[in-house]
């Protein structure tokens, strides 16, 4: 039964059925999606993200950037005597982008919208991965996604696809949002 599931999944990954930027907004999901972030910028693993480590990560994932005007903005989030940010900085900077770019909102409106927020997430987040628009991942789109971010399992389609496997409900060899937001909220709980 396991094997069919999987040949039939092989086979409809094999058919090929937008992107924009997410803000982190989700008080809920920051603090991971943040240390992903952190830890994908991080390409040495020293425990630092240097202006240029952010540079090559904007540049791979298409968003050019000045690395001048990137330096100015991160400069002052660096501890003295670093030669990069540090975690602390980088949700530093974060809260401060956040805020400059999104304004200030009243803690009973933070409340109420929340929800609508989380869902704003989501579907932010499923557009970055979602580089054609029509509404699924497919094992291509989630493995050119991967590789910009310089991880192995942009290399790999294999592994791609037994994660589209993985959370492909319907076995149409693709992950809608719905399929999506339940992986996602599920990653929330666990790590909660």
């Amino acid at each position: 039964m396991a094997a069919a599931a999987d040949s039939e999944c092989k086979r409809s990954l094999n058919r090929r059925p937008s992107s924009s930027s997410f803000r982190l907004r989700c008080s809920s999901l920051n603090s991971l999606r943040l240390r992903r972030v952190f830890d994908i910028f991080d390409k040495n693993r020293d425990g630092l993200i240097t202006v240029q480590e952010i540079h090559q990560a904007l540049t791979r994932l298409g968003l050019e950037t000045d690395v001048s005007d990137l330096d100015s903005t991160i400069r002052s989030f660096i501890k003295s005597g670093n030669i990069g940010l540090t975690y602390d900085g980088f949700v530093a900077l974060h809260e401060s982008l956040d805020q400059r770019l999104f304004g200030l909102e009243m803690e009973e409106e933070e409340e109420v919208a929340e929800e609508d927020e989380s869902e704003s997430d989501l579907t932010e987040a499923f557009k970055v991965f979602d580089e054609d628009g029509d509404g699924y991942i497919s094992a291509e789109e989630l493995q050119a996604v991967l590789g910009k971010l310089g991880l192995p399992e942009g290399r790999e389609i294999d592994r791609v696809e037994k994660m589209i496997c993985c959370v492909d409900q319907n076995h149409d060899g693709r992950v809608d949002f719905f399929e999506f937001k339940h992986m996602m909220q599920s990653v929330v709980v666990r790590t909660s």
